[in-house]
């Protein structure tokens, strides 16, 4: 019993550092090729209230409630979201038929914002579309000190795996479209 409680010990003070001296910045990205032009992906990705078709958030948290803005395609298209597990905003900064989206977006825990960056790019492939899904953002300040780093290592596998199942849906949804 003695010599468990130690190993746990030493692997909370190990976790305990890791976190601390980690890079608290991130930057996920995610690739898929669909077989459509990128106009067909652009239908499904630059409006958003599409979002709801293919994006793997609603099957995860099914309290989500989402409030669009006045716009829901074009530069400055906004929208919200309330849900037990997190409340955000993101708001369309490009949006191109032929290239793709990029948008900032807040995750909101208790008042405070934790600020990310995104895109979504179209590139013509043999095949179709080449579509990358990207995120960069800083856990810096969104959790104690300890969990900021180690925060960056559970990204890909939280955020990541968000991004490749909406990809696939995504291209389910085009490609049965095309």
């Amino acid at each position: 019993m003695k010599k468990l409680l130690m190993i746990l010990l030493v692997l909370v003070v190990a976790l305990g550092v890791v976190g601390v001296v980690s890079p608290t910045d991130y930057a996920l990205e995610k690739s898929i090729v669909i077989a459509a032009p990128p106009a067909a992906v652009h239908a499904y990705v630059g409006d958003l209230r599409r979002w709801e078709e293919w994006a793997p958030w609603h099957d995860e948290d099914p309290s989500i409630v989402t409030t669009y803005g006045a716009t829901t395609t074009g530069v400055g298209a906004h929208q919200s979201w309330t849900s037990e597990g997190g409340d955000g905003e993101l708001t369309f900064t490009k949006c191109d038929a032929q290239t793709g989206i990029a948008y900032d977006m807040a995750f909101i825990h208790e008042g405070e914002k934790t600020p990310a960056t995104s895109a979504m790019t179209y590139e013509p492939v043999d095949g179709g579309t080449k579509v990358t899904w990207s995120m960069t953002g800083d856990w810096e300040g969104a959790m104690p000190p300890v969990l900021d780093g180690l925060m960056n290592y559970l990204s890909d596998m939280m955020i990541g795996g968000m991004f490749d199942q909406g990809l696939a849906n995504l291209k389910a949804k085009v490609e049965a479209q095309a």
